[in-house]
């Protein structure tokens, strides 16, 4: 068998977030299981696949980085495609080239419509997971688009980034709807790392809260907390990463009807959403909302 034939039997992954944290963790497990992987990167190579350029700050970035994986891939079609970049801030005074808070268009927006570019591109029984959080469950209610996606002084951080986690869970319920998606059986995923410690995802916060999730005394409290609330348990990203390529090879699997898939004390569990989450009118919205945002119809 030939070099080419080879390749084109492996798997084909398009992720992004794979350069540091939990991503660069599953890079590696995809790498050794003879995937072709190509990462959108904002400067940094990853350790392993192709690289393209992406900036989830600019649509117009986006935009060039679906047509350059279509372009690569040409008869290719994607086996997975792993939306698992992310970031958060201290508060939401930044704005995106595209006149949006930095976080909804990072987190939200820009993997919204790379989702929509290359849905079309997916193959029969292919796998599209969405990085999200259990503080999705912790989103101001109602969810309010035309608050979060535009920036202002008077913001939390932190909300914005609960707000934009939502986002990510009510897409990935909207995107088991399309017509696409159901007739080539896609199965539409959001995962939820947990709290995951030494990642890179709070650089951007506030330098005392850089230092509580980089403490081992905070690590352990957390720990014990966490016999009572499970979601304060301190996950590694090695753990986190290597759940989320198992999703992404379809070694775990949810439930038929479920999308959230949550790592609950180092194990994958497949909970109900939150109340909002699992709001119909919500998830319609936030559709149609962004499909506008990004210059696209609704259907």
């Amino acid at each position: 068998m030939s070099q080419s034939d080879t390749k084109a039997k492996s798997p084909v992954v398009v992720m992004t977030g794979a350069t540091a944290g939990i991503g660069a963790h599953a890079l590696r497990k995809l790498a050794a299981s003879n995937c072709r992987i190509i990462v959108g990167t904002r400067g940094t190579a990853p350790e392993f696949g192709e690289s393209l350029p992406l900036d989830l700050s600019s649509l117009e970035s986006v935009w060039a980085f679906a047509g350059m994986v279509q372009e690569t891939l040409e008869d290719e079609s994607i086996d997975a495609l792993v939306l698992n970049a992310g970031t958060a801030f201290s508060d939401t005074t930044q704005s995106t080239e595209d006149g949006f808070e930095i976080t909804f268009a990072v987190n939200h927006l820009s993997h919204y419509l790379l989702a929509r570019l290359l849905l079309p591109k997916m193959s029969h029984r292919g796998r599209l997971i969405i990085t999200t959080s259990d503080v999705h469950a912790q989103a101001p209610k109602p969810l309010n688009i035309g608050v979060w996606s535009s920036a202002r002084a008077d913001g939390s951080g932190m909300k914005a980034y609960a707000a934009s986690k939502l986002c990510n869970l009510l897409t990935a319920r909207s995107l088991t709807l399309q017509e696409i998606a159901r007739e080539r059986e896609c199965e539409i995923i959001a995962y939820n790392p947990g709290l995951t410690v030494r990642t890179s995802l709070s650089r951007h916060s506030a330098k005392w809260q850089r230092l509580l999730m980089n403490n081992g005394l905070v690590h352990l409290l957390l720990r014990l907390g966490s016999n009572f609330i499970p979601m304060m348990y301190p996950g590694s990203p090695e753990r986190a990463g290597e759940a989320l390529a198992q999703l992404t090879l379809g070694e775990a699997t949810p439930p038929e009807g479920r999308v959230y898939a949550s790592l609950v004390r180092g194990e994958l569990t497949y909970p109900d959403p939150s109340e909002l989450a699992s709001d119909d009118d919500a998830r319609d919205s936030l559709w149609q909302e962004s499909a506008k945002m990004v210059g696209l119809p609704a259907t």
